[in-house]
């Protein structure tokens, strides 16, 4: 039987292991164990920490896997290209990931590319303010390396900027910040695959988020309402993007924000599928493309098929962070049963408490055939 290793056992990466299965696949998954869903729909589940990349190397060898994948996990990526190149399987190289996962090489990576960025700079430890007095106020900090919105601040004032500091390197893994001036404007991101070089835009996604200070989302929208000339606009300067952190395979999300004169301002790029069930579920349900198929093929080393295997629909993902929201999810499965897709496992609600993305109560995915009916229903 082919195999395949997933890195990665979280709800999140579950799609991934069931649509490996249903491909035929052997699962070999590793992950810590903490009781996560892959643990148990892996053929085979390995307690190894993802972070520990030897010894799942080591396993590896043993294994002999056709694929090594991950979905949504900058931290995932890191293991999966290095364990990847090391057996000589597709993927991105390790210039590619240690740019794509590290925000501060990205903008400069960026600079590099042409592409219009920020004024931005580095602060470690000890922390100290030497070359913020170049940018304008306001101003983003928030770790080099982490993602899911974990110690972002926004700063209308320097009042307040040690603290955005210190909660920013605290969160790093490096133990470095950065800061750079704001983008202003309507937050997206766009969800592309890439196959030896050649990118191919999938999905554009409304993101909805808490805002200041911390910028958590709440929601995911597709498709984005976003015009065939903005999409165009969009294309071209993601691939732009992708181009100038090296991408060359498998699923990429990048965030951007279009400011008030219809300009395209990249956030970040990840190299690899959008977390918060953006690539494992709205892009299948907002454009019909089997999106976690083709991150297998590509790391199978095929080219991915395009051929649309479902109806296109308005997706959407809400994220529960109150008893308000979990009082919609309520209303909706007494109105409109047949218009939801999933709801996660619900965890007790203390409210006030979310402080990231990974500290979210829950979440529900919709799906509707227009959106005007999505309008309906929820607040988008």
């Amino acid at each position: 039987m082919k195999k395949i290793v997933v890195i990665g056992a979280n709800s999140f990466q579950n799609p991934l292991i069931i649509k490996a299965k249903e491909m035929g696949f052997e699962t070999h998954v590793f992950a810590w164990r903490e009781g996560s869903i892959g643990e148990r729909t892996a053929d085979y589940f390995y307690p190894v920490s993802i972070v520990e990349r030897e010894r799942i190397l080591e396993e590896c060898r043993r294994i002999k896997p056709e694929a090594v994948v991950s979905i949504g996990s900058d931290l995932a990526m890191l293991t999966v290209n290095y364990v990847a190149e090391e057996l000589g399987l597709p993927c991105n190289s390790m210039e590619c990931t240690h740019i794509s996962t590290n925000k501060y090489q990205m903008r400069r990576a960026f600079q590099s590319g042409g592409l219009s960025v920020p004024r931005f700079c580095k602060v470690g430890l000890p922390l100290e303010t030497k070359g913020l007095e170049k940018l304008t106020l306001p101003v983003i900090v928030k770790p080099t390396d982490r993602s899911g919105s974990r110690g972002i601040t926004k700063l209308e004032t320097w009042e307040g900027l040690w603290e955005a500091m210190s909660l920013a390197v605290e969160n790093s893994f490096e133990k470095k910040a950065i800061v750079e001036e704001c983008l202003e404007g309507q937050e997206y991101s766009c969800e592309c695959i890439s196959y030896e070089g050649v990118h191919k835009l999938l999905a554009l996604t409304k993101k909805y988020t808490t805002g200041h200070p911390h910028f958590i989302e709440t929601g995911h929208l597709e498709p984005s309402g976003l015009s065939q000339q903005e999409t165009q606009e969009v294309q071209q300067v993601v691939f732009q993007a992708l181009d100038a952190l090296k991408v060359r395979n498998g699923a990429s999300h990048t965030e951007f924000m279009l400011n008030k004169k219809g300009q395209v301002q990249i956030i970040e790029t990840g190299a690899r599928m959008g977390g918060d069930c953006i690539g494992s579920n709205l892009v299948p349900l907002s454009t019909g493309y089997d999106y976690v198929r083709m991150v297998i093929d590509v790391a199978c080393g095929k080219k991915p098929d395009f051929s649309p295997v479902g109806e296109k629909k308005v997706a959407y993902i809400h994220f529960i962070f109150t008893h308000k929201d979990l009082e919609l999810l309520r209303q909706l499965k007494k109105r409109i049963p047949e218009n939801i897709q999933f709801v996660s496992e619900l965890e007790e609600i203390h409210e006030g408490c979310v402080r990231d993305s990974s500290t979210r109560f829950g979440y529900f995915i919709l799906a509707f055939d227009n959106l005007s009916q999505a309008k309906e229903y929820v607040a988008i």
